[in-house]
């Protein structure tokens, strides 16, 4: 018997990579258990999702779907030579063209990190780790920005944004012609490419942003929209709030958690203000008064007199 496999990532709606990995498992038919959690030391580490099995523990999403062919679940098993190196040339130009992008439209863009990224991780992610890691994963965005787009001459993020969004629209573009008015990039069954752009795509597709500048223009593609739209009601089944049952049960273990650090909060200030009221308390001390000579308050009235 094969050993379980047990796949450890953001909850549902999540902004970040786990997507692929989960979208990989349904397409192969792969029987994960999934955790919806909250993060832990090692996730703080930038490591989830995360697979393990009774002797295996894997992170990345790339590696997870090496390891689940491997397996034998395998979502490319009818793909040509030709549609395999097909598509590890998309999966790179992702990487290269739309990446970049993505994690400044998440991670950089300040109104976007601020009213989105930042709340939707803080939420999910425990005291006091919910103050340091988005800000550490934020950091993380800009430098990888900064690290493989800016060259000579364009060395600051301000100066590198417009490239890569110029870069991302012509890569979905290129998505959306590769397409065309097929379900799937390789016909009538999902395979390894469209684990991964559904990776890419869902989040931005989805998410409401304040800053839409890429998603506007992956709103006018109507065609990579409604292949989002096909993959999550016929693998993720999604109810008619959004949300999958496991995700409402994540977000409900999420608002406990919360009520009960108010509480724990609540009551530590009512515990201070205990100890300040039942502390010993010092008369208030009265400041001395100065007289002055006769002399001194006749020059001081007449400086208050002269213009």
């Amino acid at each position: 018997m094969a050993a379980p496999l047990e796949l450890s990532c953001w909850g549902g709606g999540s902004v970040d990579k786990s997507q692929t990995g989960l979208a990989y498992a349904k397409f192969s038919g792969a029987p994960l258990k999934v955790n919806f959690i909250d993060n832990t030391w090692r996730g703080s580490r930038g490591d989830v999702p995360i697979l393990t099995t009774e002797d295996n523990t894997v992170s990345q999403p790339a590696k997870i779907l090496n390891f689940l062919r491997k397996q034998k679940y395998n979502a490319d098993y009818e793909l040509s030579a030709k549609q395999g190196a097909d598509t590890l040339a998309y999966i790179a130009l992702l990487e290269e063209k739309l990446l970049p992008a993505v994690l400044h439209t998440f991670w950089v863009e300040s109104d976007n990190y601020f009213t989105v990224t930042k709340p939707w991780f803080a939420s999910r992610i425990p005291f006091p780790l919910s103050l340091i890691l988005p800000g550490r994963m934020s950091r993380g965005a800009l430098n990888r920005i900064l690290l493989t787009k800016g060259e000579p001459p364009l060395y600051h993020v301000q100066e590198v944004e417009a490239q890569i969004y110029r870069d991302a629209k012509e890569c979905l573009n290129l998505l959306s012609n590769r397409l065309g008015t097929s379900q799937f990039f390789f016909g009538d069954t999902p395979s390894t490419l469209d684990a991964y752009v559904f990776g890419f795509l869902a989040p931005l597709y989805k998410v409401r942003f304040p800053k839409v500048q890429l998603q506007e223009h992956l709103k006018q593609l109507s065609n990579l929209c409604r292949f989002c739209d096909d993959i999550l009601n016929s693998y993720f089944r999604l109810n008619l709030g959004g949300i999958s049952p496991a995700g409402q049960e994540t977000v409900d273990a999420n608002l406990q958690k919360l009520t009960q650090l108010v509480n724990k909060e609540s009551n530590l200030i009512e515990k201070m203000d205990d100890n300040l009221r039942q502390s010993p308390q010092l008369p208030p001390r009265k400041l001395p008064t100065l007289k002055l000579t006769p002399a001194e308050e006749e020059s001081n009235s007449l400086q208050r007199l002269s213009p």
